[in-house]
């Protein structure tokens, strides 16, 4: 399996960083993939990624909720560390949250918008952050992918309906499935069935969103596992099949080697 959306670093994990990744290879992962918050996290983030070389890849983007005023000088370091460091797989995590502040959405658009540019100029996919805003920003990816069509992505930590799910796997890009699948009325339920397992992948998001039974308490990549055993429950298929497909949607849609 592959978490394709863990914060490794930062305070959450300092004290057992190493363990919790001997953890999640005990578990079968082969690899965590992770997203950048702002030019805060780069350093924290890839003194991870050094000590973890072929199991842990780096993301570099500005998270909508650190997107302030003055976006374009932000949006210009991304493009800096992009032009000098070839390890970063997507740009990530970027897209819009109207849940903490929505005085600054038309400047989080802006930046993401930006930063979807650069994705292109890189041939990079993004990954989306979209928390209470799926629709504003569904409706910015069908723009951009009219102006580019190889644009793709995903949008992490899908919890949206029907409708939403299948606008997106019409721009041809994937859903990220986490913890909130395992919650009693997180209503993932009525979602996941009719879902196509080859347009979905993994996720913990951690230390974030823990999967139940750990619900309120730090996540962290080993819970990969329980989040796979939920979706093969409600698609109906076995967990084995859950894992195939996931594994082998990420390795595309990140262009990694098995």
């Amino acid at each position: 399996m592959i978490d394709t959306h863990a914060h490794l670093y930062g305070k959450k994990f300092e004290e057992d960083i190493q363990e919790t990744i001997e953890r999640a290879k005990s578990t079968g992962l082969t690899k965590i993939l992770l997203p950048n918050i702002d030019e805060t996290s780069i350093d924290e983030m890839l003194e991870v990624v050094d000590a973890n070389q072929g199991f842990c890849y780096p993301m570099i983007g500005i998270h909508p909720c650190s997107v302030t005023k003055d976006w374009e000088k932000q949006v210009q370091l991304v493009s800096d560390w992009l032009d000098k460091d070839e390890r970063f797989i997507a740009v990530g995590e970027i897209g819009t949250d109207l849940y903490w502040d929505k005085s600054l959405f038309e400047e989080q658009k802006a930046a993401l918008i930006a930063q979807v540019e650069l994705a292109v100029k890189h041939d990079l996919p993004i990954v989306l952050h979209c928390r209470d805003s799926i629709d504003e920003t569904i409706e910015i990816i069908e723009e951009q992918k009219k102006l580019n069509p190889n644009l793709t992505g995903v949008f992490h930590c899908f919890t949206g309906n029907t409708e939403q799910y299948k606008r997106i796997i019409d721009l041809d890009f994937l859903v990220g499935i986490g913890g909130v699948a395992t919650f009693k009325n997180g209503g993932m339920d009525k979602i996941i069935p009719d879902m196509d397992i080859k347009k979905i992948v993994l996720e913990t998001d951690s230390p974030y969103l823990a999967p139940v039974p750990y619900r309120g308490k730090r996540n962290e990549p080993s819970y990969t596992d329980l989040i796979a055993e939920r979706v093969a429950d409600l698609m109906g298929v076995s967990l084995k099949e859950i894992k195939i497909y996931t594994t082998e949607n990420a390795l595309k849609l990140f262009n990694l080697d098995q």
